[in-house]
């Protein structure tokens, strides 16, 4: 075993699974992309470490165990189509590639959209599909079977839930440093949708994303 795959293994074992992530196909799809590849040179000693990994534009990769907690919460099948807002360096969306059928990535920044692109090709990932938008401005022409937010919103917004098919899975991060709540929200049959706060963390925000109004006396 060569020192990239022990450092991913033990990434794997003491982190992601430590953290509850026993779903053996989140294990097997974080397995099989090679991390190290999407993370940027400056970083490459920080490829598997239990911390978040600066990108440009003050974005960042989160930590693999907050990874693997959301690839977890939206339980993927095969058949599944997917929306990841913040393509970022583009490793979660190969990883969600590996679980569903289609995923559509967004991301704000269009050099990280060119930059992830030749990532996934050279990975074979043929079900993910990249674009520039800013996700406050997108109108899909299509509903999801879940949608990932890989950045926090500041304040809970209802389109995202407008976008899923029913029985659809959101995955979101919500509130404002220090402290931001990791939800799943599913949508039921009849419209409603159903919220289970899964851990607190804290992500940059998605830029233009709705603000609470400050108060003012």
């Amino acid at each position: 075993m060569t020192s990239i795959e022990l450092a991913r293994e033990q990434m794997l074992g003491q982190q992601i699974r430590a953290w509850e992530v026993l779903d053996e196909r989140v294990i097997a799809a974080m397995r099989s992309v090679p991390r190290e590849q999407f993370v940027p040179e400056a970083y490459q000693d920080l490829a598997f470490a239990d911390a978040p990994i600066p990108l440009a534009h003050g974005e960042e990769m989160m930590a693999p165990k907050i990874e693997g907690r959301m690839l977890q919460a939206l339980a993927l099948s095969p058949e599944d189509s997917v929306l990841e807002i913040g393509t970022g360096s583009g490793f979660i969306t190969a990883c969600l590639a590996s679980l569903a059928g289609s995923v559509l990535s967004l991301d704000i920044h269009d050099d990280f959209v060119i930059a992830a692109g030749p990532r996934l090709a050279a990975l074979g990932k043929t079900a993910a599909r990249l674009q520039t938008a800013d996700v406050f401005s997108f109108r899909p022409s299509e509903t999801f079977d879940a949608i990932a937010l890989t950045g926090s919103l500041p304040q809970f917004d209802e389109r995202f839930v407008d976008w899923l098919n029913p029985g659809g899975r959101l995955f979101c991060i919500v509130g404002q440093a220090p402290v931001m709540d990791a939800r799943l929200i599913q949508k039921t049959a009849t419209g409603e949708w159903l919220e289970e706060s899964l851990f607190e963390t804290v992500v940059p925000p998605l830029r233009n994303a709705l603000r609470p109004p400050r108060f003012q006396f």
